[in-house]
Formats: structure tokens, sequence, C-alpha cells
């Protein structure tokens, strides 16, 4: 793997302040929370696949305003049909069980045959309904695996992923787009050895690519971390225009 399965610190963190300016819609049968850039254009889309805290995170939420607000329309859906994690759940919880829909009042598992199809829905509504141009995609952790697995002409034009989990090597080495990593220092899911492994996969594919590693901050820093710590805000901070500016760059016409 490029990257290692879902632990508990993937659901494990802090709120931040903040009131989201975004609705809540459907797309067909799945939720969606979309925000638009000040002009109201839809010419450039940003498609956000959550960690497992879910597109009801506010964290996750403002995180959306934020890339409407530096100009793009964006989209971030229910990948996990109102089975998301609550962030800092108490008790028990095991990982297994939640992955293949031991939890969920239907059964529905969250494996590539549930998650692509929501990742594909939204992304013919984006193209279709808004008529965007060209499509970025940002992957926080659980949601970094499906923008390298729909990183292909047509589907995601260009990808971002924040601390990614369950990344098998097959699917880094068939992206056909720019992809850019922002890494924590401290992250079991995804530590040095597994860095190494994608940045040789990313070297020979021959596209675009991006590793930033953030120093002093854990697994979950782009949507969970403590705010009131400077070392992890500046990397939540430096993380987001990292990912603007990897758009402005490879989506946007000069």
């Amino acid at each position: 793997m490029a990257s290692l399965p879902s632990q508990s610190c993937c659901y494990q963190g802090f709120r931040h302040s903040g009131a989201p300016k975004g609705t809540l819609s459907m797309v067909k049968d799945i939720e969606v929370y979309t925000s638009y850039p000040p002009d109201k254009s839809t010419e450039y889309g940003v498609l956000i696949l959550t960690d497992i805290v879910g597109h009801r995170f506010s964290n996750a939420q403002i995180i959306a305003d934020q890339f409407a607000e530096n100009g793009y329309f964006v989209m971030m859906p229910d990948l996990f049909l109102g089975d998301a994690v609550p962030l800092n759940k108490p008790g028990e919880f095991d990982m297994g069980k939640w992955r293949s829909g031991a939890y969920h009042p239907q059964g529905k598992n969250h494996l590539p045959e549930t998650v692509d199809p929501i990742v594909e829905v939204c992304l013919s509504e984006m193209r279709s309904k808004y008529q965007c141009k060209k499509i970025g995609a940002v992957g926080y952790c659980f949601g970094g695996k499906y923008v390298v697995r729909h990183l292909i002409p047509g589907k995601m034009d260009v990808g971002y992923t924040a601390h990614p989990s369950h990344i098998d090597e097959s699917e880094l080495k068939g992206i056909k787009g720019p992809l850019a990593i922002a890494a924590a220092a401290k992250d079991n899911i995804f530590p040095a050895e597994k860095r190494h492994v994608s940045e040789e996969i990313l070297q020979e594919v021959g596209f675009p690519y991006q590793i930033n590693l953030y120093s002093g901050v854990s697994h979950g820093f782009g949507v969970r971390g403590d705010m009131n710590a400077g070392e992890v805000r500046y990397a939540m901070r430096s993380a987001f225009v990292q990912a603007v500016e990897w758009f402005n760059e490879y989506m946007k016409e000069k």
C-alpha cells in the first residue's frame, strides 16, 4: 500500500470556530454541501471528499467555504450515507466493522463498491448541471483514496490530498493528472516509508506532483488540528494554501 488503513486518529481532533455559509441539498439520493465563490461562477469546481467525520462536520464545511472564497464552486458529498463517525466518538469502535457496514442501518459498507458511485454521481452533476469546465478534487484521510482512484481525464483534472489513508500502490500508479500531497511528520497511516514509496511512484507515472511535509503535526491536522497550537495552526493554513495554489496552477487558464 502507498498508505495504510484508517485508525482511531481518523476521527479524533478539535472543532474549530466559525459558521458555515454553504447549503445542504440532494443530488439523487446523496446529500451534498455546496458553496459558491463571490461571483457565483461554476466554471472551476472543487469536489471535497472528506475524512470519516463526514460532510456535516462544521470544520469541513468551513474549509469548503474557504475554497469557494478563493474562486471555486465547491461540492462536498456524504460519502457514508448517513454513517459518518462522530468527532471524538466515545467508547469502543471497530474500524473494520464500520468499513464493512456493520454499523449502518441498511448494512451499507464504506468500500469502493459503495463510495465510487457516490463520487461519480457528484462529478457528473458538476459537469452537467453546473457546467464545470475543470474539476479539482480534495481528499482528506479517507477521501484521499477516492481522489487517487478518480484522477483520470473526464472525471477529475487535478488532485490534492492531505494525510491520505488506505491507498493501494496500484491506485496511485493509475493516476492521469497532477497530484499534490500534504503530509504530517507524525502519521502512523502515512509514515515516512509510505511517503517515499509514493514519491517513487509519482516520479514513475510522470505527471506533476508535490509532497509537502509539515513538522510538528499529526494525522488529521488539515481538518481537525488544534488551532490553539501555533505549529498546528500554521501547518493547517499552509496546507490549505498549498491546495489553492496547486489548483490555480493546474486548473485555471493563464
